[in-house]
């Protein structure tokens, strides 16, 4: 979860510190009423592979497998690419330069909402088929987390966007709390092998 959202963990202290801007525009896109105007440090492609550098190195310093680090590694910059077709073209792909891409998916809120829905609907399936709940915190507490992401997602295009930008910042840092309430649900819960049948404890 965290690689997932790496990208959007640090934004929002490059926000307040003024090293990126974001301007609240009402229709900026049919899914969302910000205008990113400047977050090289954090959404730029250059930038972002440095975050999954950084994302392999502390992996590896945890003593995680060079198989693994890298595949958290690859999770950071996978962000980027779905940024790439969910935004309009405001990506940079580097700092510094005048390059801005982006596919705008986000002008079709049809579109985000079934194309992002699936992706959400793929990993929540692949997760509930590789985990068993350890706990009612491990079952009935992922479904609530579920229930809780899907609305904060899909009530988008409908929310009021907050009144300014320093607001914003310190809005999406519910993003680290959202990372940390995964964190714990994940504890409860325990792997499966292939075959359905529980790992042992």
């Amino acid at each position: 979860m965290a690689a997932a959202f790496t990208l959007d963990l640090v934004w929002p202290v490059l926000l307040l510190t003024g090293l990126e801007e974001v301007r609240i525009v009402p229709h900026a896109t049919a899914f969302n009423s910000f205008e990113f105007v400047s977050y090289p440090w954090s959404h730029s492609l250059l930038m972002a592979m440095l975050w999954g550098a950084c994302a392999f190195c502390l992996a590896r310093w945890r003593n995680v497998s060079s198989f693994e680090a890298t595949l958290l590694g690859a999770v950071v910059v996978s962000h980027w690419v779905l940024d790439l077709v969910t935004h309009v073209p405001d990506l940079p792909l580097w700092p510094g330069g005048a390059a801005r891409v982006g596919m705008g998916l986000w002008q079709s809120v049809p579109g985000t909402l079934a194309i992002e829905g699936a992706l959400f609907a793929a990993g929540v399936a692949m997760y509930v088929s590789a985990t068993r709940a350890r706990d009612r915190r491990g079952g009935l507490g992922f479904w609530l987390f579920l229930l809780v992401s899907v609305v904060i997602w899909a009530s988008s295009p409908w929310s009021a966007p907050p009144p300014n930008a320093r607001l914003l910042a310190i809005f999406s840092f519910a993003i680290w709390l959202l990372i940390g309430w995964a964190a714990q649900v994940d504890r409860h819960r325990r792997p499966v092998h292939g075959d359905g049948s529980r790992e042992a404890a």
